[in-house]
């Protein structure tokens, strides 16, 4: 980039390189420091701002996704920091959170919830955030010691509301939940891809991690195994919401129903798509 520029040309000349006119404000918001770009157009950059605007440039012409060049990403209402230790949040696991949390507020407080698998600590970090503070403990688990520093760095963004989150140790799902703790709602956004498949983007399969996105020959590997733990693990009456592959329903619809769960749902996304399994401990 030209320095001495005004942000307004920076922005220009950014467009002109990408094409890609969402992408280029972001990236000059971001390298500008600012939370209001168009408020600061007028004014020059610095030496440093233009060297790292040309930096995140050249990593998204390179493929990298718009989420990790940042750092960050929105998610409901959090600004998360994300990089390649955790999946990109995106708006079909936003309808996942606002499920689990309408079901949250429907129970009768104090309750105890559980992210399990919850990488940059999306969902469960939401439940915290916008349930009445005092009024649940939300566990957040992973089976990856990175994820869970990622989740520990956002934990601060909740502020007050991060009193009531406790963080496990790495582990497997419910496995490292505390002995003899009961959950009173435990959601998930699992690993439901096929390996293989060809129908995951190369700017996923490239640059997100791989134990985060594939289960197994048909994607419900993993989903098996929480449906099989939270029978002994979710206190009758309690609800496991699970984030599923939008060709899932059926199978997984079927396989809560053979587990002994009741009133099992399975939901679109925002696109119409299955996306949520939600089902009841009897």
């Amino acid at each position: 980039m030209t320095a001495h520029l005004t942000w307004r040309g920076l922005l220009s000349e950014t467009r002109a390189c990408l094409r890609d006119d969402a992408a280029a404000r972001w990236l000059c918001q971001e390298a500008s420091a600012t939370d209001d770009l168009p408020a600061v157009l007028d004014e020059r950059a610095t030496a440093p701002m233009v060297a790292h605007l040309d930096s995140m440039v050249a990593r998204y012409r390179a493929g990298e996704p718009l989420a990790y060049v940042l750092g960050r990403w929105g998610f409901r209402h959090l600004d998360l920091a994300v990089d390649r230790r955790v999946l990109i949040p995106r708006q079909e696991t936003e309808v996942v959170a606002g499920a689990a949390i309408d079901l949250a507020r429907q129970l009768d407080p104090p309750i105890v919830a559980a992210d399990l698998g919850t990488g940059s600590g999306a969902i469960g970090l939401s439940l915290a955030r916008e349930l009445p503070a005092g009024g649940v403990v939300v566990w957040l688990t992973d089976a990856s010691p990175a994820a869970l520093d990622v989740a520990r760095a956002n934990l601060a963004g909740i502020g007050r509301h991060a009193t009531g989150v406790r963080i496990a140790e790495p582990g497997s799902w419910f496995d490292v939940l505390p002995a003899g703790l009961l959950l009173d709602l435990a959601v998930s956004n699992p690993p439901y891809i096929a390996e293989g498949s060809p129908l995951v983007d190369a700017s996923v399969s490239d640059w997100e991690p791989h134990a985060a996105l594939f289960a197994g020959r048909d994607g419900l590997a993993e989903i098996r195994t929480i449906v099989a733990g939270g029978r002994h693990r979710i206190r009758p009456g309690g609800w496991l919401v699970l984030e599923i592959g939008a060709d899932q329903g059926d199978a997984v619809g079927e396989l809560l129903g053979a587990a002994g769960y009741e009133c099992v749902e399975i939901r679109p996304d925002l696109a119409g798509r299955d996306r949520v399994a939600l089902a009841r401990v009897a």
